[in-house]
C-alpha cells in the first residue's frame, strides 16, 4: 500500500541521515587525532631541543648536532601541518554536514508531514464517498419497502381510500429520497475520483520527487565531503615535502671532518711529548738518573738556570691520574700494617702490609719527588680545595687562550652594556634640564656615577686578562703575577726536580695547568724565592712523637723512620690508622699510628 511505501522512504531516508552523522563523527576523531599527533610531536621536538645557558647549547655547534636541531625544527612545522589538516577538515567538513544534516531533518519532517496529510485527506474523502453510498442504498430499499406497501394497500378491498392515499404518498416520498442519495452519491463519487487522481497522480509523486531529490543532495553532499577530505590532506603534502627535503638537506650537511677538526680544536692542550727515558743500570753502584722529562728527577743534580721557555722540561704529559696525585696529599688508602712482634728492626722490616719489593721505578721516582719540598707548591691548588684560578692557568696552553679570548669578549659585551646605558641617561638628563617640568635632571647623576665606576671596573678587567690573553699567544714577555714567579722561583730553586710539578700542576677537577712553555724566555732571580713563597707556609707542629718501631715507608704518601727516632707531629690520627710526621723542613709523610707514641702539646709551633 501506498502507506508502506511511506514507511519504507521514511525508515531510508532516516538512514541516510544516521550515515551522515557517522560520517561527520569519524571526521571529527580523525581531527583529533591529527591535534593529538601535533601535539604529540611538538612536545618531542621540544624535549629534544637543547637547554639554554647549558653543555647541551654549547655541543650544537658540531654539523651533525646542527642537523639533528634543524630535524627537530622541522618536525616542529611537520606538526604545525597536522594542525592545519585538524583546523580544515573541521572547518570544511564537520561544521559544514553538521548545519547540513539539521537543515535535512528539517526537510525530510516537512515532505512526510505533507505525504501524511495528503494521505490523510484522500482517506477522509473516502470515507465521504461510502457515507454517501450507504446512504443512497438505504433509501432505495426504504423506497422500495414503500412501493410494496403502497401496492398491498391498493389491492387490498378491505382497506379505505385514505389509508391508500397515504401510502402512496409515503411511497412517493421514498422514492424522492431515493433520488436525492443517489444525486448525491453520484457527486460524491464523482468529487472522490478527482481527489483520488489528483492524489496519486500529483500529490504523492511530487512528494516522493522531493524526498528523492533531498536524498540524492545527501549523497552528493557526502561525496563531495570524502573528496574535501582527501584535499585537505593533499594540500599540505607539498609543506611536509619540503619539511621533508630540508631534513634530508641538513643530513647532507654532515661533514664528519670538520667535526673531527673542531674535536681538535676543542680539546688540544698544546703539551709537548715527553722526551725518554733513560736507561737505569742497576749493576753499577751510582746514583739512579732519570730523564729530564720523567716524573722527577733526584734533588741534587741540575744547577743549570731555568727559563720559561724551555719545552723540553714544560709539561708534565697529562695522562696522570688524578687520584694517584690526591693519594700523595691524603693518608694512604690501605690500612696500617699492624706492630711488629718485637722491637726489633729485623722483625718486622714493614709489617705484614709492607713486604719488601722492588718497586717501579716511575713509581719510586715520583715518590721520591713528593717527599722534596716544591710538592707543597705543586699541588697548592688540589690542597686548598678551591676553584680553578681567575687566569684559567690550570687549562692546557689552547684552552686558557679560548678561556681567556671568551672571557675577554664577555666583559667587552659588558662594557657596551654599561656605555649604552650610561648614553640613555645622558639623553634623559639633557631632556631634563631643558625641560624641568619633565623631571629633575640632578637625580641621574648617581646612576651616571655608578655606571662610570662600573666601566672602569670592566676596563681594568678587560686591561688584565688581555695581558694574561697576550702571554700565551706570545705577543709579550712573561707577567711577573705573583702565580707565575712561584712557577718559575720553584724552577729556579730546583731545576731538575721541579720540571715535573711545579711546571705542570693539577686542579681538583682533574685538568692541568698550562706554564709559560710558549712565552718569551726571561729569568727569574731565585732571592724571589722567599717572598713569593710567604704565602704558603708548612703546617705548623702540633707535637713530638717517638718511632717505637722501624718502619719503611714503601708506599706513596709514607714516610721512612728508625727505631727510637724523634719526629714532629703535623697531623693527628683521624680515625684511619695513620699518623702525618714531619722529619725537617723538606721530609713529611704518614706512619702507622701504632709505630709512633705521640706526645701533643698544643702550644709548640
Amino acid at each position: 500500500s501506498l502507506q508502506d511505501q511511506f514507511d519504507n522512504l521514511e525508515k531510508h531516508t532516516q538512514w541516510g541521515i544516521d550515515v551522515l552523522e557517522k560520517y561527520i563523527k569519524f571526521v571529527k576523531e580523525r581531527t583529533e587525532i591529527e591535534l593529538s599527533y601535533a601535539k604529540q610531536l611538538r612536545n618531542l621536538s621540544k624535549k629534544y631541543q637543547p637547554k639554554k645557558n647549558s653543555k647541551e647549547e654549547e655541543e650544537y655547534r658540531y654539523t651533525s648536532t646542527r642537523a639533528f636541531l634543524a630535524t627537530l625544527n622541522e618536525m616542529n612545522d611537520y606538526a604545525g601541518q597536522h594542525e592545519v589538516i585538524s583546523e580544515n577538515m573541521t572547518s570544511l567538513i564537520t561544521a559544514e554536514l553538521t548545519r547540513y544534516v539539521q537543515e535535512l531533518k528539517q526537510e525530510r519532517k516537512s515532505h512526510f508531514h505533507d505525504g501524511r496529510k495528503a494521505q490523510q485527506h484522500i482517506e477522509t474523502c473516502w470515507k465521504q464517498l461510502e457515507a454517501s453510498k450507504r446512504r443512497f442504498e438505504r433509501d432505495c430499499k426504504e423506497a422500495d419497502r414503500a412501493q410494496q406497501y403502497f401496492e398491498k394497500m391498493d389491492a387490498d378491498i378491505n382497506v379505505t381510500k385514505a389509508d391508500v392515499e397515504k401510502a402512496r404518498q409515503q411511497a412517493q416520498l421514498r422514492h424522492q429520497m431515493a433520488e436525492d442519495s443517489k444525486a448525491e452519491y453520484s457527486s460524491t463519487l464523482q468529487k472522490f475520483n478527482s481527489e483520488q487522481h489528483e492524489h496519486y497522480y500529483t500529490h504523492i509523486p511530487n512528494i516522493f520527487q522531493k524526498i528523492q531529490e533531498m536524498e540524492e543532495r545527501r549523497i552528493v553532499r557526502i561525496g563531495e565531503s570524502m573528496k574535501t577530505f582527501a584535499d585537505v590532506d593533499r594540500q599540505v603534502i607539498p609543506i611536509i615535502g619540503k619539511c621533508l627535503d630540508e631534513i634530508t638537506k641538513a643530513a647532507e650537511s654532515v661533514d664528519h671532518k670538520n667535526d673531527s677538526q673542531m674535536v681538535i680544536e676543542a680539546f688540544k692542550s698544546g703539551f709537548e711529548p715527553p722526551g725518554d727515558i733513560d736507561f737505569e743500570d742497576f749493576t753499577q753502584p751510582m746514583k739512579r738518573t732519570v730523564s729530564e722529562s720523567s716524573l722527577s728527577n733526584s734533588r741534587g743534580d741540575g744547577k743549570s738556570e731555568p727559563k720559561f721557555g724551555s719545552k723540553s722540561k714544560g709539561k708534565l704529559w697529562p695522562f696522570i691520574k688524578k687520584n694517584k696525585l690526591m693519594s700523595l696529599l691524603t693518608s694512604p688508602h690501605q690500612p696500617p700494617p699492624p706492630p711488629p712482634a718485637s722491637a726489633s728492626p729485623s722483625a718486622v722490616p714493614n709489617g705484614p702490609q709492607s713486604p719488601k719489593q722492588q718497586k717501579e721505578p716511575l713509581s719510586h721516582r715520583f715518590n721520591e719527588f713528593m717527599t722534596s719540598k716544591p710538592k707543597i707548591h705543586c699541588f697548592r691548588s688540589l690542597k686548598r680545595g678551591g676553584a680553578g684560578p681567575e687566569d684559567f692557568s690550570n687549562l692546557p696552553p689552547e684552552q686558557r687562550r679560548k678561556k681567556l679570548q671568551q672571557k675577554v669578549d664577555e666583559l667587552n659585551r659588558d662594557i657596551q652594556k654599561e656605555m649604552d646605558s650610561r648614553d640613555a641617561l645622558t639623553k634623559m638628563k639633557d631632556v631634563y634640564i631643558k625641560n624641568p617640568q619633565m623631571g629633575d635632571a640632578a637625580s641621574v647623576d648617581h646612576r651616571l656615577a655608578e655606571l662610570g665606576q662600573n666601566i672602569e671596573k670592566l676596563r681594568l678587567e678587560v686591561q688584565k686578562f688581555e695581558g694574561w690573553l697576550a702571554e700565551v699567544e706570545g705577543r709579550l714577555p712573561a707577567r711577573t703575577e705573583q702565580p707565575r714567579r712561584q712557577s718559575g722561583v720553584y724552577e729556579a730553586q730546583n731545576p731538575s726536580g721541579v720540571n715535573s710539578c711545579a711546571q705542570d700542576r693539577e686542579s681538583p677537577d682533574g685538568s692541568y695547568t698550562e706554564e709559560q712553555s710558549q712565552e718569551t724566555e726571561m729569568k727569574v732571580p731565585a732571592t724571589d724565592f722567599d717572598d713569593e713563597f710567604d704565602d704558603e707556609e708548612p703546617l705548623p707542629t702540633i707535637g713530638t712523637c717517638k718511632a717505637l718501631y722501624t718502619f719503611e715507608g714503601q708506599n706513596e704518601g709514607t714516610i721512612s723512620v728508625a727505631e727510637g727516632e724523634m719526629l714532629y707531629v703535623i697531623e693527628e690520627d683521624k680515625g684511619d690508622g695513620w699518623t702525618r710526621i714531619r722529619r725537617n723542613e723538606d721530609e713529611e709523610g704518614y706512619v702507622p699510628t701504632s709505630y709512633v707514641e705521640v706526645y701533643l702539646d698544643k702550644n709548640a709551633k
